[in-house]
């Protein structure tokens, strides 16, 4: 079947044919042949051996009375029979006492001898057959006749089977040609055209092609039909889900305009915090600085505390609306694509808060190798709000750790960990929610909007972040990062 790969239906029902009954023919040849040959062997011997007894029933007198010339004259009686080559008449002592001799054959180098108490024998060799039998009188045995006899007989048998089966397997062949051609007639070219027009939907999608079934109601035409049916539904869905595909980019591009316009809103709104707000405060924090600065003699101890007051609160908002304006440029600015090397990152960031706060002593552990495609600008944020968070939680501890490092899973899993005040887990779920604070800020100063923000930039790389903790114990902040942008992180 290999050598009838790529060939189409017809010729293959058409070499199948012919080799199934080429096959047949051959093996029923070769069995009647078979046959014959064993049937001629039979014949052989039983006409050999009737030879034998009539040669030594006329030969028993020459033997009595010694007279070979008699006995010569019996066996020239074999002349007749045309493939015996070959016989003789022995004496019981193992002697010739006479023989025939063909014109032209050559005697046997060794007399043929009966086994001791058998009567006949015989054997095929060398494209000859050679049969003893005894020559008895009263039961006494005289003598033995042989005859050497020529096989060429089957030879010109078999030549003439071989050309007999020739002649029968060329037409039998040439009848099974005429069959398997009405037969691809009949089933093979439906089937190809079947074939044919299922490439075509399949190259095309052209569903509307149909193929048309031929006059008989078998199962070819059974399948034709369900083929056709089966396009025809494919037609009608495939139209359907046109007219869907059709609505669903509409509905895209509303959406679209309607992200695009929602965006431009909330850069408006950006911009009207960013002015609007600032500008009044700015003006408190400068009021409260020339309060200090000029009049804070002046003042009387309470009114210096109020003062400070007033500049801590200016400086809380004015991060607070940092954080809000970080926080609303993550969704809408454009990211870029650089090499990171995280590692380096965190020990640049550990280096600012220790310069603020010279006078803590962190243990900082930082894997090396953390690289990672994306936003420079918003990797700083993830990173930054992140051990910002570690070096303020660790802040009551006398031998504060803070560790930065990933491990193998499904994907690399990135961590920040560190022995500080912890949290309780129940709560974890509160922490990627802006202005949503676990600590009073008495405790730790905060805005409550650092994690939401590094929630949002993880999920636009489409990757995800969580927390273990438990209270006093420290906490572990393990984020994933994809190194291509989440669509649905953008859309959301």
């Amino acid at each position: 079947m290999t050598l009838l790969r790529g060939h189409s239906l017809s010729r293959k029902l058409t070499a199948l044919n012919l080799v199934v009954t080429g096959a047949a023919l051959v093996l029923a040849c070769l069995g009647f042949l078979a046959y014959d040959l064993v049937t001629f062997r039979d014949n052989q011997v039983a006409g050999r051996s009737a030879q034998a007894q009539i040669v030594g029933a006329n030969s028993i007198s020459a033997i009595v009375f010694n007279d070979p010339q008699s006995a010569q004259r019996t066996l020239a009686a074999l002349e007749s029979s045309q493939y015996v080559r070959e016989a003789g008449i022995i004496t019981p002592e193992g002697h010739l006492f006479a023989r025939y001799l063909r014109a032209g054959a050559t005697p046997m180098s060794v007399l043929p001898q009966l086994p001791p108490g058998a009567i006949e024998t015989h054997w095929f060799r060398h494209n000859e057959f050679v049969l003893v039998r005894a020559i008895t009188l009263q039961g006494k045995t005289v003598g033995s006749v042989y005859i050497r006899a020529s096989l060429r007989q089957i030879t010109q048998r078999v030549e003439r089977y071989a050309i007999i089966a020739g002649v029968v397997l060329l037409l039998c062949l040439l009848a099974a040609l005429a069959v398997t051609s009405l037969f691809g007639r009949a089933v093979a070219q439906p089937i190809t055209r079947l074939a044919e027009a299922a490439r075509s939907v399949s190259q095309d999608r052209n569903y509307a092609v149909r193929v048309t079934p031929g006059v008989d109601r078998d199962e070819v035409a059974i399948l034709i039909e369900a083929f056709n049916d089966m396009l025809a539904q494919i037609s009608v869905r495939d139209a359907a889900l046109e007219r869907a595909r059709s609505e669903l980019e509409r509905r895209v591009e509303e959406r679209t305009a309607q992200l695009v316009a929602a965006n431009k809103e909330l850069e408006a709104f950006s911009y009207t915090v960013s002015h609007d707000l600032r500008g009044p405060l700015e003006i408190i924090s400068t009021i409260a600085y020339i309060l200090e600065k000029d009049y804070a003699a002046s003042l009387e101890s309470k009114g210096q505390e109020f003062l400070h007051d007033a500049q801590a609160a200016a400086k809380r908002m004015s991060d607070l609306i940092d954080q809000l304006l970080t926080l609303s440029r993550v969704a809408t600015s454009d990211m870029r694509r650089e090499k990171v090397d995280l590692s380096s990152l965190a020990r640049e960031l550990a280096k600012e808060f220790a310069r603020r706060e010279p006078q803590r002593q962190v243990e900082l552990v930082v894997r090396d190798g953390a690289v990672v495609e994306g936003d420079p600008t918003l990797l700083r944020v993830v990173m930054e709000n992140l051990l910002g968070n570690a070096w303020k939680y660790t802040s009551g501890q006398a031998h504060a750790h803070i560790e930065f490092g990933w491990t193998e899973g499904d994907g690399r899993v990135y961590f920040v960990r560190d022995n500080g005040a912890g949290f309780d887990p129940e709560a974890a779920s509160r922490l990627f929610q802006p202005f949503q604070r676990l600590h009073s800020a008495a405790e730790f100063p905060g805005t409550g909007v650092g994690l939401a923000t590094v929630q949002r930039i993880v999920s636009r790389s489409g990757g995800r972040i969580w927390a273990e903790a438990a209270v006093g114990q420290g906490a572990t902040f393990y984020f994933t990062w994809h190194e291509k942008e989440s669509k649905s992180a953008v859309a959301s």
